[in-house]
């Protein structure tokens, strides 16, 4: 890895199970620089990071894509904010809140605070205990399990469901197309799966659920999100709303499912910390910030630059795309002692990025939060010496685990673990 510039962080699939010795000699070299064939400049400095969240000179539009596709446009002068405006219909995903800026942005935003309530996110929270302790029951009595699949993917999936009020006789439905329980047959053909676009799938199921929460209100969840207005008190269009709730939907699923996985290796692979915590269950809400310091769920976060800026000591031209890696400022030695190594007791482990920063800080960041602690005092109540297989993963000096393999997301494939039931 000599040659930083050449390694291409897109393709490279030695990268894929572990990235961080490639982002520590990025950062050693200088936390901000230029970083792969396609020009991106990585970020994998703490303060670095934190100031590109912030800085207002740092556009969303690109936020998901990154490079790919290449611009719309040729980055002239410095100050591409009419370009930006003029094209940003032919980026993708430019119609969900995470690629948008400014007010529109703001208001978007906004309308996140009319959906997701104190009362309803403690209503939530609520259904969290009795689907846990219900997800829990299908498996305890086993002795082992695929966690993913077994208990993480369906949790995180029924949970942001009934948060956006999803109605209950829906959520087999809802697990089955996103995924999470196989399909069988569907319209007729034995194997086909809807599964090719996901995000399709829920759009057309959530315009159903708006319109007719819209011509027939009720007193449910879904009739609030569809009388939700702008800070303004102006009335969204239902595919704006439809937009809103579809990324919540499958951004909460995927990022909480890699919290609670990461959280249940490292129960599996330190029994010194699951002693700790069955002793002192105070300690859950900071060994979950570690666990989202040391596996950050979202690899890679970029931004386009706007107009001229500087971040650290490194002048970014206007018309330059910003990869912020989480994962990297999260292990950034000059922020974190010792920071490839987890310390379930870290003093100032809130202070890290996994989350974002700025304007487009993650949202759901309290759910995920709720969400993982309830499954790991759960999960500690019902299941006695967990460990992980080593017929699946291999003995302790010598582990397997397998990662997805891409530049976005970072999480496990499978985790296989054993126990001894609880009564």
């Amino acid at each position: 890895m000599s040659d930083l510039e050449s390694i291409d962080y897109f393709t490279d699939m030695s990268l894929i199970p572990d990235p961080y010795t490639y982002y520590d000699q990025l950062r050693s070299k200088c936390p901000v620089q230029r970083a792969t064939p396609y020009g991106v400049v990585a970020v994998t400095g703490h303060q670095e990071a934190l100031a590109a969240y912030k800085d207002p000179a740092m556009s969303s539009c690109v936020a998901v894509a990154g490079p790919f596709p290449p611009l719309p446009f040729t980055p002239e002068g410095d100050d591409i904010s009419a370009l930006i405006e003029e094209h940003r219909d032919a980026i993708p995903m430019a119609e969900h809140v995470v690629t948008m800026d400014a007010a529109e942005h703001q208001k978007t935003r906004g309308l996140l605070s009319r959906l997701i309530t104190p009362k309803r996110l403690s209503e939530n929270e609520e259904f969290m205990w009795r689907l846990v302790d219900q997800q829990l029951e299908k498996i305890i009595d086993r002795g082992s399990c695929e966690f993913m699949e077994d208990f993480a993917k369906p949790l995180a999936l029924l949970v942001i469901a009934d948060l956006l009020g999803v109605p209950a006789e829906d959520h087999q439905e809802f697990k089955q197309m996103m995924g999470a329980e196989p399909l069988g047959e569907v319209d007729g053909n034995q194997g086909e799966t809807v599964a090719h676009n996901p995000l399709m799938w829920l759009d057309e199921k959530f315009t159903e659920y708006i319109t007719d929460r819209r011509r027939e209100p009720r007193q449910d969840v879904l009739t609030e999100l569809a009388a939700a207005t702008y800070p303004d008190g102006s009335v969204p269009p239902v595919d704006e709303v439809v937009k809103l709730a579809t990324f919540l939907f499958a951004a909460g699923t995927d990022t909480t499912t890699k919290l609670v996985s990461t959280a249940m290796r490292v129960l599996g692979e330190r029994q010194d910390i699951q002693k700790s915590l069955r002793d002192d269950r105070s300690q859950i809400p900071a060994f979950l910030e570690e666990c989202l310091r040391m596996e950050s769920p979202v690899k890679s976060h970029f931004r386009l630059a706007r107009t001229s800026t500087t971040i650290g000591d490194y002048d970014v031209p206007a018309g330059t795309i910003l990869m912020m890696l989480p994962g990297a400022s999260n292990r950034d030695p000059r922020k974190f002692e010792d920071p490839n190594e987890f310390k379930h007791d870290r003093s100032n482990v809130r202070e890290h990025v996994a989350f974002g920063r700025g304007p487009h800080s993650c949202p759901g960041s309290p759910l995920a939060r709720a969400e993982a602690r309830i499954a790991v005092n759960r999960i500690l109540d019902r299941m006695a010496d967990i460990r992980i297989s080593e017929e699946m993963h291999g003995p302790a000096d010598d582990r397997k685990y397998g990662y997805e393999p891409t530049f976005i997301m970072r999480g496990l494939t499978a985790l296989h673990v054993e126990y001894t039931p609880n009564p």
